[in-house]
């Protein structure tokens, strides 16, 4: 099972943001940004609009051409959803999710449905990962807006109150209320997998090395085949000091993946784990 580009949470190992990007299929890339014309009432609209903008302006000519060629395509196609994808998928090829997201989001008001709004929150959640720390804020609203239209349509959508919660805890000056948020959900709903993963990364992001290991073995009891959690366990223990164990992590890993690029990338790191644990032992 991959990662999505939201489940990749906070790294901190060089191999591990190495193997996780690889399994995403995602560059960083120098940021481009957001927004033509028409601003919207929502977080940012401005500054957006500037973003996108920007974006567009550091396009070849023959790109540029080919965005304004798509949005003629959505002013006067009669297929406005084909249109919007068009765009969309225009802008995923150009590695450029802030301005995905933003075309979907104009796609979401043109067909304001629950999935519509759930895609375009998640979007600006992941766009969130490879942004400037300048444009994090902007996105990190802009998803709270979104994963907000998603539960006026459906209060029990629980993925969408889980992200919410993550976006408050990573976005937002009350990180408080994102964790009170999730601690709410856990009551009711202990073995949700992306609930656990939220309080593994945060455990990551502080130092809690101990609450991070025990979030990643829960997930691995409720949901064997995400494998990468033992990505996330190796690291752990490693930023411990505990080799061993992040050598047992990443060996189980390798017997569990199928891409043969990170299986000979993760042996090639425990081979060199295993000479300094070697060495170490030998002094």
């Amino acid at each position: 099972m991959k990662l999505n580009k939201i489940q990749i949470g906070f790294v901190s190992g060089a191999l591990l943001l190495i193997v996780l990007l690889l399994l995403a299929n995602t560059k960083l890339l120098p940021k481009k940004e957001e927004a033509p014309e028409a601003e919207h009432n929502h977080p940012g609209a401005a500054e957006f609009t500037k973003m996108v903008q920007a974006a567009v302006n550091s396009l070849s000519a023959s790109e540029k051409a080919t965005v304004q060629k798509l949005d003629e395509a959505i002013k006067s196609s009669t297929d406005k959803k084909l249109a919007f994808e068009n765009m969309i998928n225009m802008w995923d090829s150009l590695r450029n999710p802030s301005v995905a997201a933003y075309y979907m989001e104009q796609a979401s008001e043109a067909s304001p449905t629950e999935s519509n709004w759930m895609e375009t929150a998640n979007r600006y959640y992941a766009a969130t990962r490879f942004a400037k720390e300048t444009e994090r804020p902007l996105l990190f609203n802009k998803a709270m807006d979104c994963f907000t239209h998603v539960l006026e349509l459906n209060p029990k959508n629980l993925e969408a109150k889980i992200n919410l919660a993550s976006c408050y805890v990573e976005g937002s000056p009350d990180p408080m209320k994102g964790i009170g948020m999730l601690r709410e959900i856990e009551k009711t709903d202990s073995n949700n997998v992306n609930l656990q993963l939220n309080f593994a990364f945060f455990s990551e992001r502080s130092g809690q090395w101990d609450k991070a290991i025990a979030r990643f073995e829960k997930v691995l009891k409720i949901q064997p085949d995400f494998i990468e959690a033992y990505l996330h366990l190796a690291d752990a223990y490693q930023q411990k000091g505990d080799k061993a164990k992040a050598i047992e992590s990443l060996k189980k890993y390798v017997t569990l993946v199928d891409d043969v690029t990170i299986k000979t990338e993760v042996q090639d790191y425990i081979n060199k784990l295993t000479t300094e644990e070697t060495h170490v032992h030998r002094q």
